[in-house]
């Protein structure tokens, strides 16, 4: 069975159980255990066809369908962590939601290792796919704009203006942020959703499990 033909029948069960509510309110002749029953039943056939055609589909389809539209699945896409292998890659270009990683990236950690930046585009993501913080990428970055040094990301509220100077850099940067929004796998941060550099040593990072250490950038997790 197909999964269109599991869930049109699922459907069909579902308008017997609306039929089966509408007789009973209308004073059909049936016992109120009956009805019960009857619906009851209707339930336990819808789920079951449900699932049949659940498992019908092959997995890969499956992370298709129920990716929401321009959100790719996490393990999906390809990591890659070479420099050679990722300069041989197109210009990356994209909408706001690349245009926002992209800048994060370079204002944050252009001189980073290319696993270090994947490793601070991995945090950006995880933040995302966390409930305590914006659903989206350019809303998690520009969390706390506004107030100076009150931002999750310093570049966004230091008050210096934010001007790319090294277009080399960027371009590298712009690579990693589209191959991490294509789904790459994120496995070079442990799942943080913090980072700090060696720099600074701020209160919450004894608050906090270290996760992972790339170049200068430590990255830690809530416990």
């Amino acid at each position: 069975m197909s999964f269109i033909q599991a869930t049109a029948k699922a459907v069909g069960a579902a308008c017997m159980i609306l039929t089966a509510g509408i007789a009973a309110a209308d004073g059909a002749k049936s016992s109120s255990t009956g009805t019960s029953l009857a619906f009851s039943s209707a339930i336990v056939q819808s789920e079951k066809l449900y699932q049949d055609g659940l498992a019908s589909v092959d997995s890969a389809r499956l992370v298709k369908i129920s990716t929401p539209l321009g959100r790719k699945a996490v393990g999906t896409g390809k990591l890659i962590t070479d420099a050679k292998t990722l300069n041989a890659l197109p210009s990356a270009t994209g909408g706001p939601e690349w245009r926002c990683l992209s800048e994060a990236l370079y204002f944050e950690a252009r001189g980073e290792t290319i696993k270090g930046q994947i490793a601070v585009a991995e945090v950006i993501l995880n933040r995302v796919s966390s409930s305590r913080f914006p659903d989206t990428v350019c809303g998690v970055i520009k969390q706390g704009t506004g107030r100076k040094f009150a931002c999750q990301f310093t570049y966004t509220c230091d008050g210096r203006p934010e001007h790319i100077n090294e277009p080399a850099a960027f371009a590298r940067v712009g690579k990693i942020a589209r191959m991490m929004l294509n789904g790459a796998p994120r496995t070079l941060s442990g799942g943080a959703t913090f980072y700090h550099t060696t720099a600074v040593n701020p209160r919450w990072a004894s608050k906090f499990r270290r996760t992972a250490r790339h170049g200068v950038h430590l990255f830690y997790a809530r416990s």
